[in-house]
């Protein structure tokens, strides 16, 4: 059976998502859900067909998911309009940040498969991140099929545990932010001892990129490969003082991750 996924909110995140899924199953039946017309042309280019709202969609559509890339405030007001996708039996994959499982099910009906799914935005280049988490009721089949769906963009990982969603959104969800002002601090950084600014801008990301890939490659853990670039009493050594005294940087980024974690759970309340 040809696989058919309704995606609600074709936004950067919702289009990334739906650029992977194309290209690597183009007999995938894609139907988006999307306001903006400029966001539903670039949907069709890729293969899928588009319509502004959930009324409009076909009425006989039973895809097997139905995706929610949209802003935490708009889940209560789509799933309002999304009864009959979910009694034709569609599991929902909502990629909303800080909205528990439990709020989502008491605006469809009873017994409605649920997955909580948190990308990050290098998923656009096939690069992202993707943590999953299935409330009661999800088929075996569809863990599989969704798993199958979120590695065209990157790498997947599933949490056994709800709670934990809030954490990953601070660290994979948010972190990519974190990477993007770190190479503008170490641009800027650059700029202050001289260098141009097209060469600081280019040795402070490719620095972090090169960096970041030779971790992800390496056998050796990310510690070890600090000792190795760190020379005794050079320039390495040098710079660490300054990031590592009393684990400064350490506890800097712990605090960063903790207000993200709590900035998650508070939109889980409705805060």
């Amino acid at each position: 059976m040809a696989t058919n996924v309704v995606l609600i909110g074709c936004g950067n995140m919702g289009f990334a998502m739906l650029e992977g899924w194309m290209k690597s199953d183009p007999s995938l039946r894609a139907d988006v859900v999307e306001p903006f017309e400029q966001f539903r042309v670039r949907a069709r280019d890729v293969g899928a067909a588009a319509y502004a709202s959930v009324g409009d969609l076909p009425d006989d559509l039973a895809p097997q998911l139905v995706v929610l890339a949209v802003k935490p405030q708009m889940v209560a007001p789509v799933l309002a309009e999304c009864g009959a996708l979910a009694m034709r039996g569609a599991t929902f994959v909502s990629a909303a940040a800080g909205i528990p499982i439990a709020t989502m099910a008491a605006a469809l009906p009873a017994e409605t498969p649920i997955i909580r799914c948190m990308p990050n935005t290098p998923a656009a280049i096939g690069e992202g991140m993707l943590v999953l988490f299935a409330g009661p009721n999800v088929a075996a089949e569809t863990c599989a099929l969704t798993e199958t769906l979120c590695a065209t963009s990157g790498a997947v990982a599933w949490v056994e545990d709800e709670a934990l969603m809030d954490a990953v959104t601070a660290i994979s969800g948010s972190g990519p932010a974190y990477v993007f002002h770190f190479i503008e601090a170490l641009t800027a950084a650059a700029q202050s001892l001289g260098l141009p600014d097209d060469i600081a801008a280019l040795l402070a990301s490719q620095t972090v990129a090169g960096a970041g890939r030779y971790a992800q490659v390496s056998e050796t853990p990310p510690g070890v490969l600090r000792e190795q670039v760190t020379s005794p009493n050079g320039t390495t050594e040098a710079a660490l003082k300054v990031f590592m005294t009393d684990d400064r940087f350490t506890a800097l980024v712990t605090e960063a991750a903790t207000a993200a974690r709590d900035r998650g759970v508070a939109l889980g309340k409705g805060t």
